[in-house]
């Protein structure tokens, strides 16, 4: 069998994922294809991952592709895909990202799934990712994509819609999402035997039933604690904790990721909410900085001491690809196609987060039904831009990217019309290269 791992230069990830499949029996006999455009830390990935691959009993094997002209090689006759790229990383495309609307008097936080940055990352990522799914229709047209690449509906959303790739989208928020919560309000004893449902759309899903391992309801416990939490200066998931509040339901994805993605809390004419929300501006380029520096001084220390055993994470990768090889059953939260309505309350084109049966025949969306009405009304906030910044990637249409700014929320409660334009023009001209050519 074979994996292959677009992105693979994403060290510390490709060590949790592929360190997964080599601690299940039918996955670590794999082969291993690393697909990269970077030598270096191409090259860095596969020293942690042979070494990792030997220290657990030399199972499997480990190939490296590099550079565009080799990567349908890498894709030949794999079983799964698994996509981690970063178009244009954080130097220089996410620092344009950043600063160009900071001129503009546009702040963000994470800038990787809406907003204006959410826009441009999926619209350079897009055209990419067009160029894998063609080559993946020659080499491995039933492969299963594995994405776990920002903006994960837009680009899900993508390949379900405009590709012959079976797709699902795949994020680290639902697995975390109740214990969060429940450590939040001090009920962390009510974790063991939880039962929960979850749907909506990705980071912003939301936590739509939770009872205890007696069929206890737990909102109600929950709800009658949120003020306190809120109102501690010491606490940081307060957006989430408002969404209880103002909405009714907690959703998966951090506050600071919420923050951005509607037009409440990050505005100018209301500076003090920064300080009691505890939002964390221009949070991503900080942790971008800091993970650059710290895998230098984890790789130094990794090559000196050795590589350990690796434990097997939470994230869904491996676990899907065991189920489909075992033909065994197993749940993820999934982002895929809103076909059939899913969600009946949601567009039929939106990419919708869900629960999913993973067996032999692959990934199987369940019904949900409908949201609280109120819950529907905020994805479709950011439904709306998500549809449009596909609709501008296959259009090549300057029109809707336009569009997708003037309609996002916090762009709009921060900017005029003729603002937002000029400002995307300005991230258009500034990005050169990493975007094609619009009209």
């Amino acid at each position: 069998m074979k994996i292959t791992f677009m992105g693979a230069g994403s060290t510390i990830f490709a060590r949790n994922v592929i360190g997964d499949c080599m601690c299940s029996e039918s996955l670590r006999d794999s082969v291993f294809a690393l697909y990269d455009i970077d030598g270096e830390r191409l090259e860095e990935s596969r020293t942690i991952l042979e070494a990792m691959r030997t220290t657990m009993g030399g199972y499997g094997k480990i190939e490296c592709y590099l550079g565009v002209e080799n990567r349908k090689d890498a894709l030949r006759g794999a079983q799964f895909v698994v996509n981690a790229i970063q178009v244009g990383l954080y130097d220089p495309c996410t620092i344009i990202d950043f600063e160009v609307p900071k001129k503009y008097g546009l702040r963000q936080t994470i800038a990787d799934t809406l907003g204006i940055g959410g826009i441009m990352r999926a619209l350079r990522t897009i055209p990419v990712m067009a160029d894998f799914a063609r080559d993946m229709e020659e080499v491995c047209p039933d492969a299963l994509f594995l994405n776990y690449t920002n903006p994960m509906a837009m680009l899900s959303g993508f390949m379900q819609r405009y590709t012959g790739i079976q797709t699902v989208g795949l994020c680290h928020s639902v697995q975390v999402c109740v214990e969060t919560l429940l450590r939040n309000v001090g009920m962390l004893d009510k974790l063991d035997g939880h039962r929960s449902l979850i749907a909506g759309i990705n980071h912003m899903a939301w936590l739509l039933e939770l009872k205890d391992k007696n069929g206890v309801d737990l909102y109600p416990e929950i709800r009658s604690r949120v003020d306190a939490y809120i109102e501690n200066p010491d606490n940081y998931d307060k957006v989430r904790m408002e969404y209880i509040r103002n909405f009714g339901y907690y959703c998966t994805e951090s506050s600071e990721h919420n923050a951005e993605y509607n037009m409440f809390y990050i505005k100018s004419k209301y500076p003090e909410l920064i300080q009691r929300y505890n939002i964390p501006l221009d949070e991503y380029p900080r942790r971008c900085v800091a993970q650059i520096e710290g895998w230098k001084k984890e790789y130094a220390q990794l090559l000196e001491s050795g590589i350990k055993e690796h434990t097997r994470s939470l994230e869904y990768a491996s676990h899907i690809m065991e189920a489909v090889v075992e033909n065994k059953p197993y749940q993820i939260g999934g982002n895929v196609l809103n076909k059939n309505h899913l969600i009946t309350n949601l567009p039929a084109e939106a990419c919708v987060e869900v629960p999913c049966l993973i067996n032999g025949s692959g990934v199987n969306p369940c019904y949900v039904g409908a949201l609280p009405v109120q819950c529907a009304a905020m994805n479709m906030t950011n439904i709306n831009v998500q549809l449009l910044t596909i609709e501008a990637a296959v259009t090549r249409k300057k029109d809707h990217i336009y569009q997708a700014a003037m309609l996002d929320p916090h762009t709009a409660s921060e900017l005029d019309i003729d603002t937002i334009k000029k400002m995307v023009d300005d991230l258009i001209e500034a990005h050169g290269d990493y975007l094609p050519t619009y009209h």
